[in-house]
């Protein structure tokens, strides 16, 4: 190969390496044909923590990306055609070189998904429902997080439980699929996360069956269940989430610069107010699309009062239900005042939690002045004051 061809291919793969750099998480292997004459040799490069892994002509290289450059260009120069195919999640770069000329070629897979996700829902079935989550196909994403046992089969008393996770895959996988037009990846802040089961189930959704390339923060202020996060992740090897120890209440303000514009922030049963931070944190920084599964509501419960409904919430238990009711309500109209389309679903039988509220929102519009006032009035005709409201009144200045 001459000179020429070798300074555009070198070129070519210094752009490949600052990419590879940026998004190791997504990498899924290299391979190649080095041909001279009638012979052709073989390339394989696969992952080795943060370095590359390189099989040619008998012997193994491990390098950085940014040496990939160099070495891939010095082997090149002895053969007279090159092809390598870099291969990440949902999109495969093909490069290509010989004594006339080097280049590139993306081909992205979007055609593929949805023959992807078709294939996918063709197997497995467990009492009579065809599941999103499947065994077989997703066994050790289910071991790990204890739906399913060593021997593969789905845990009697998992069951249900399984079912939840499945059916809220279920419940969201029209918004990913919005979210996901256009984009190469999404980020997504999971507050309040738990032990991130919900979130380790998106995950595997997004990666192995829709193909779309995510980033995972988790958030939570017990160190306990962060630790059993990232060990989780670790065991599953989903370098692209990340688990952080904090306060929702003051590390989502503090810590602004770590992700920018989120595509998708959740909260799934943050208790009382610490689902409202969550929403002000998605609605802040106009995060494209919002999920809470709202839990144990005492804020409102323990303040408001409404003078024609005397004598019906002086029964304890119809003063709590409204509560529920009356929180998740402005709730949803505070999203709406800044923009969001919202819907609010059961995602599960009230028989297997009576927390089974999902609130999803969409941002289809911009802020709206009078909505947002129109839920200050509602508060104060409660006599309420409110974290969300709290949380959100400065952010238009109002």
């Amino acid at each position: 190969m001459d000179q020429k061809s070798l300074n555009k291919l070198k070129l070519i793969l210094q752009g490949l390496a600052f990419r590879l750099k940026d998004e190791i998480e997504y990498f899924k292997e290299l391979e190649g044909q080095f041909k001279s004459g009638t012979k052709t040799f073989p390339l394989a490069g696969t992952l080795d923590g943060s370095m590359i892994k390189i099989n040619f002509e008998g012997r193994t290289i491990t390098c950085s990306p940014e040496e990939l450059p160099e070495i891939l260009s010095d082997f090149a120069g002895k053969f007279e055609k090159v092809t390598l195919n870099y291969k990440t999640r949902g999109e495969v770069l093909t490069i290509e070189a010989d004594s006339k000329n080097a280049t590139m070629k993306t081909k992205r897979l979007e055609e593929e998904k949805e023959e992807i996700i078709k294939g996918h829902a063709e197997s497995g079935t467990i009492l009579n429902r065809e599941y999103l989550i499947k065994p077989g196909r997703a066994d050790d994403l289910l071991k790990v997080i204890g739906i399913m046992a060593d021997n593969g089969k789905i845990k009697n008393d998992m069951i249900r439980k399984y079912n939840q996770i499945d059916h809220f895959v279920e419940l969201l996988e029209p918004m990913l699929k919005e979210l996901s037009k256009g984009r190469n990846e999404l980020k997504i802040v999971d507050c309040a996360c738990g032990k991130s089961y919900l979130s380790f189930v998106l995950n595997y959704y997004l990666k192995e069956v829709m193909k779309i390339n995510c980033k995972f923060t988790g958030i939570d202020i017990s160190e306990g269940v962060v630790k059993s996060s990232r060990e989780m992740a670790e065991k599953l090897n989903y370098r692209n989430m990340e688990f952080i120890c904090g306060d929702i209440r003051t590390l989502l303000y503090e810590d602004e610069g770590r992700i920018s514009r989120p595509d998708l922030v959740i909260s799934l049963h943050a208790c009382d107010v610490a689902t409202d931070y969550a929403l002000a944190y998605g609605i802040r920084n106009r995060s494209r699309a919002i999920v809470a599964v709202p839990c144990c509501h005492r804020e409102l419960l323990s303040q408001y009062s409404y003078e024609p409904f005397d004598e019906i919430i002086k029964h304890g238990v119809f003063k709590a239900r409204l509560a529920d009711v009356l929180t998740d309500g402005i709730r949803c109209m505070i999203l709406e005042a800044f923009g969001y389309s919202v819907s609010a679903v059961e995602y599960v039988s009230p028989l297997d939690t009576p927390k089974n509220l999902l609130i999803r929102g969409l941002m289809t519009g911009d802020f709206n002045k009078g909505k947002y006032e129109a839920c200050r009035k509602m508060a104060k005709t409660l006599g309420a004051e409110l974290t969300l409201l709290k949380e959100t009144v400065n952010i238009h200045n109002i």
